[in-house]
């Protein structure tokens, strides 16, 4: 797979107090603003059934701006017994010259219960340079980027040389019915030269706030999660057995919790590496430099499988996530059952996984049963004139010396799908962030003020660059 590196022109990230945003915020921007803050204040968690809310929200805004009801879809897909929508929008080219181009993100949420956050996390709040709440990040920033970009479009009279089709799913965060069936159907009635997702990617900057680089998603690990299952007779528990059904999977989640996975490497994960161990001078940025430089270098991959922005880069993860087992006080336990989540490395595959995590249990009465359902997704190839647009909108955003390095996440997303169907998808999300604002389906997830506007233009430019008359 071929990319290149890119350099880009200017200057560095600049916060503002609250004061100072609300007096220079242009119109767009406060319109940004209150798109923002009206989906993340709805809680569209799995339990809660508000997607429809966020859609019909969106709709109206979208509407408003001239949008027709021809240019708007909204179906209705059930995960699990529940309800949710997905919502596709057409912006179309008078005359298209060139394939469509399709544009991802999701409108629902990890759930958060509000006794635990310092902040209540369904109310968009606004402190110390911040933007709290659930979703801020991941992703009602991407669902608020794109549709504030088909807006402002929109109402400039854009005339796009190619169709642009905005797909907005319902349920990413758990069964992704309703991604597996708009990439199905994006795949008969769109058919896109590629695919741009707005929950992956974005703008790294070092603890002072200045750029470093941007990562493009070209690859992603895939999402597998297995329950693993002990029964037993049970019994009082004044009569303990020996083979108590809790004690023997604790045992079996031991030996997965001693398991190392074998060191894996790609083009990407060796871009991105590289990239990420030249912005630090400690121990971990020297030992990414040199598995970067060589994959074998056993003392390198020690480094990296120690901490959790780096483990996930080498090799295939798996952990115990939820835990449940007995009924009762004063009985001895029925059953026992653990959720082990995998994120498997590209090439490897669930069925393997499976296998070797038997292996490694090696207790035939602990069952193991697979409860998600997703696939494995190729790579995508980095196209010149994908990397073209994204230097362009950091550079309209006054970013300088930031390369721009392809990378495979170590999450999923909706990109997979898309991929699996043969369609290149690349993670090109307008947001920045320092390493230690990672708080996606954490608590307290945060955004940087100055981050959130910044990036508003993102999208507006790369669709400007790779649809707009100019560019033919």
């Amino acid at each position: 797979m071929g990319f290149r590196l890119s350099l880009i022109a200017s200057a560095a990230v600049v916060a503002f107090s609250p004061l100072a945003i609300a007096q220079e915020r242009t119109d767009f921007e406060q319109q940004a603003r209150e798109i923002y803050r009206n989906v993340v204040e709805i809680r569209s968690a799995r339990g809660q059934e508000r997607v429809p809310e966020v859609v019909d929200y969106l709709v109206g805004e979208l509407k408003a701006a001239g949008f027709s009801d021809e240019d708007i879809e909204v179906t209705d897909y059930e995960n699990d017994g529940e309800a949710t929508q997905g919502l596709v929008v057409w912006y179309r080219s008078p005359d298209p010259q060139e394939k469509p181009i399709a544009l991802l993100a999701h409108m629902d949420v990890v759930d958060a219960l509000a006794e635990d956050w310092v902040r209540d996390p369904y109310t968009l709040t606004e402190e110390e340079g911040y933007f709290f709440g659930r979703g801020t990040a991941d992703n009602k920033y991407g669902v608020t980027s794109l549709v504030a970009t088909f807006i402002r479009l929109k109402e400039e009279g854009f005339e796009p040389t190619r169709d642009l089709v905005m797909v907005l799913s319902g349920d990413e965060e758990t069964g992704m019915v309703s991604t597996r069936a708009q990439a199905k159907w994006v795949a008969e009635e769109v058919d896109p030269a590629y695919v741009l997702n707005a929950d992956a990617g974005g703008l790294s900057l070092d603890a002072d706030g200045e750029p470093t680089d941007y990562g493009v998603q070209g690859a992603e690990k895939t999402y597998a999660t297995f329950e693993l299952t002990v029964t037993n007779p049970g019994g009082h528990s004044s009569r303990p057995r020996s083979d108590n059904a809790i004690y023997e999977l604790a045992h079996a989640l031991l030996k997965i919790e001693d398991y190392e996975f074998p060191v894996r490497h790609n083009e990407l994960t060796l871009a991105s590496l590289d990239a990420f161990g030249r912005k630090r001078l400690d121990q971990l940025g020297m030992a990414a430099r040199a598995f970067a430089e060589d994959p074998s270098d056993e003392d390198a991959a020690a480094i990296l499988r120690g901490d959790p922005s780096t483990v996930g880069q080498i090799a295939t993860t798996c952990v115990a996530t939820m835990l449940r087992g007995g009924h009762a006080e004063n009985a001895l336990p029925q059953s026992a059952t653990a959720t082990v989540n995998c994120r498997i490395f590209p090439g490897v595959g669930i069925e393997a996984t499976e296998e070797t995590l038997k292996e490694v249990v090696g207790n035939e009465d602990v069952k193991f049963e697979l409860i998600s359902d997703l696939v494995e997704s190729p790579e995508s190839g980095m196209r010149e004139e994908v990397v073209d647009a994204i230097e362009a909108a950091l550079e309209a955003r006054g970013v300088e010396g930031a390369s721009i390095i392809p990378s495979m996440s170590a999450g999923g997303t909706d990109g997979m799908h898309y991929r699996n169907l043969g369609y290149d998808t690349y993670g090109v999300g307008g947001l920045a962030s320092k390493t230690n604002d990672t708080f996606a389906h954490g608590l307290n997830e945060r955004v940087l003020v100055s981050s959130f506007y910044d990036g508003l233009d993102h999208f507006y430019v790369i669709l400007k660059d790779l649809a707009g008359p100019e560019t033919n």
